[in-house]
């Protein structure tokens, strides 16, 4: 894992050249929205480009991770599946139903029955290499999200400039970010992570979560500003110093939300002693992303070392699986 997380420049940028080299069947159909069909690491780019494309897609993209696809979703309806593996079932039973909807399908993954579906059919897809954990992969999956939007037309870009400077931003500055990561690790260390965000990153403190729970086998759970300033403030009643609050920050924040974070660490701060504020790199909210996303993830993995497990394991999801298998 260590390896794949010094990799994940590299993986953004072998993503970026595949996207130039990989010829898509054009399409006249008119889409009304846009459905992206995928779950855990195989899902969490898809929560992602919903918010970093928000100012620019020209349609509704709905982000599903379930069995079942929405009623909307017709000949008019584009449907992205995403599947690491290729073998998700649910991502499966929602690329069969949007098949009866007659929707249009184009599907990112390495391999399995996607794939096997994707060329049977010749649907538009892009073959990611395979071998990794799903959210060890996250850097070859994410750009060709980018890709198949701007060949529908969904939004008027690739993104790829905005990758070259993010690969650039996280080279330049890796050393910093393993010095933050080792400083935030010493703080989460036997806590539970409780983190904050701006609602326009959610999907970014969403794959920190992941990544915590699956890499350093640790609960946390995460909510955004302002929606937590209607609800889950107001639980912050009892002092309980297993508690570790973790905001990441934006220069991009609304003055308003700025005000509110600002706020809420005078009502956290009663509670528990431990507040650590992540502030971003870039100048893009990709570019953003892509930080805070990479210094998460070292911190998952630095977790994970001192807490004595192994990164890479997850068998409770294998059982889960197993025992799925079995009905």
């Amino acid at each position: 894992m260590k390896e794949l997380i010094e990799d994940f420049t590299k993986h953004i940028e072998y993503s970026v050249e595949l996207n130039k080299n990989t010829a898509l069947t054009a399409s006249n159909k008119v889409f009304n929205n846009v459905l992206i069909c995928g779950l855990g690491g195989s899902g969490i780019g898809a929560t992602i480009i919903t918010q970093v494309v928000a100012d620019n897609a020209k349609l509704p993209i709905l982000v599903n991770k379930d069995y079942k696809i929405p009623q909307f979703v017709n000949e008019n309806t584009l449907v992205i599946a995403c599947s690491y593996s290729g073998n998700t079932e649910e991502t499966l039973e929602m690329l069969s139903q949007a098949e009866q909807k007659n929707a249009t399908i184009a599907c990112v993954t390495s391999g399995g029955k996607l794939a096997a579906l994707a060329i049977e059919k010749n649907y538009n897809h892009i073959l990611i290499p395979g071998g990794h954990p799903p959210r060890a992969a996250f850097g070859l999956a994410f750009p060709p999200l980018f890709k198949l939007l701007n060949h529908y037309g969904v939004v008027s870009s690739d993104y790829s400039n905005e990758f070259i400077s993010a690969i650039k931003l996280l080279d330049e500055n890796e050393s910093h970010i393993l010095i933050e990561a080792g400083a935030i690790t010493e703080k989460l260390y036997k806590k539970i992570p409780v983190t904050y965000t701006e609602s326009s990153y959610e999907g970014v403190a969403i794959r920190f979560r992941q990544q915590i729970n699956e890499n350093s086998k640790m609960l946390c759970w995460h909510h955004v500003i302002p929606e937590m300033n209607h609800n889950e403030l107001v639980g912050w009643a009892n002092k309980n110093e297993d508690l570790a609050v973790v905001i990441f920050r934006n220069e991009d924040e609304y003055y308003r939300n700025q005000k509110r974070i600002e706020v809420s660490k005078t009502v956290f701060e009663k509670y528990t002693s431990t507040i650590i504020e992540i502030q971003s790199k870039g100048n893009s909210k990709l570019e953003r992303a892509l930080y805070l996303i990479h210094l998460g993830d070292w911190v998952s993995y630095l977790l994970a070392e001192k807490n004595g497990v192994d990164v890479v394991e997850v068998d409770v999801i294998t059982h889960l699986k197993n025992e799925l298998s079995k009905i």
